[in-house]
């Protein structure tokens, strides 16, 4: 298995080249292409807002104003990938409507790599972060400081079925991994399961894993990283949970607890 085709969305802001700088290293064991997609904000979007109350020249200049902006994002975010310097990479920059493009390039990538300011709710490309992940439902990384493919990765497993999916759309990357222990907190979860089964389903596709039972009660969150930071791990693979029409609540606790968290990079997938 393998990963061959690394989107990394891009605002046209000062975070791009660190997001580059993470999907490149992402990429470079797969010698997978890497695109850059500069997603701007959508004027359709905003356009609501602009009817009712504004005067016609009022409503065109901001409308220019709008389009003047993503110019200029997508200049920055094109000079970002320019200036990345891998061989096997693509620009794409989208226009409106804005979502649909890039939920189209989401379908056609093997995973999505965000910065953590995204996955925190902060800055441009949040709401895109939240939709990636809940409603196109796409195998999703949290790019953090250090992050590399063939580090050591924690697997967290409480035999559900986001847990699962989890587990399997991972699988390349934890491939290219030099360690994989998977993690486990039977007291801290309401269901009963073996991790020997997940260990097993690894290994019969060449995958050798290590199981280690943490803790006896408490947050399963914070048990994770907790242990992910004793065994210095490079990724943390783990399901994500949420319902894309509850903004306040689009992830669960400890998918939150996670992102609110610094600690290793994130593998998701809901």
């Amino acid at each position: 298995m393998s990963w061959a085709r690394i989107m990394a969305p891009l605002a046209g802001g000062t975070h791009d080249a660190d997001v580059l700088k993470a999907a490149v290293a992402l990429a470079i064991p797969f010698k997978a292409e890497v695109v850059a997609v500069h997603a701007p904000a959508d004027i359709a979007d905003l356009m609501p807002w602009m009817g009712e109350g504004f005067m016609g020249g009022v409503q065109i200049t901001a409308m220019d104003s709008l389009k003047e902006a993503a110019a200029e994002g997508e200049r920055a975010a094109r000079a970002a990938a320019e200036g990345c310097g891998y061989g096997k990479i693509d620009f794409i920059s989208l226009e409106t409507p804005v979502w649909a493009g890039l939920s189209m390039e989401g379908r056609l990538s093997d995973v999505v790599l965000f910065d953590t300011e995204a996955a925190r709710g902060r800055g441009p490309l949040a709401e895109a972060f939240q939709q990636m992940v809940a409603d196109e439902q796409r195998p999703t990384i949290v790019a953090r400081p250090g992050l590399k493919a063939d580090g050591v990765a924690v697997v967290s497993w409480d035999g559900g079925k986001e847990a699962s999916r989890a587990a399997r759309t991972a699988l390349p990357l934890l491939e290219k991994a030099s360690r994989v222990v998977i993690l486990a907190a039977p007291a801290a979860s309401s269901r009963t399961f073996d991790p020997a089964r997940l260990q097993a389903f690894f290994a019969a596709r060449g995958v050798k894993a290590e199981v280690e039972l943490i803790g006896e009660s408490g947050d399963a969150a914070h048990l994770l990283l907790a242990a992910a930071q004793r065994l210095s791990a490079d990724i943390l693979v783990a399901g994500a949970f949420g319902h894309p029409r509850l903004q306040e609540y689009i992830f669960g606790g400890t998918t939150r607890t996670l992102l609110n968290n610094d600690g290793p990079s994130l593998f998701l997938s809901h």
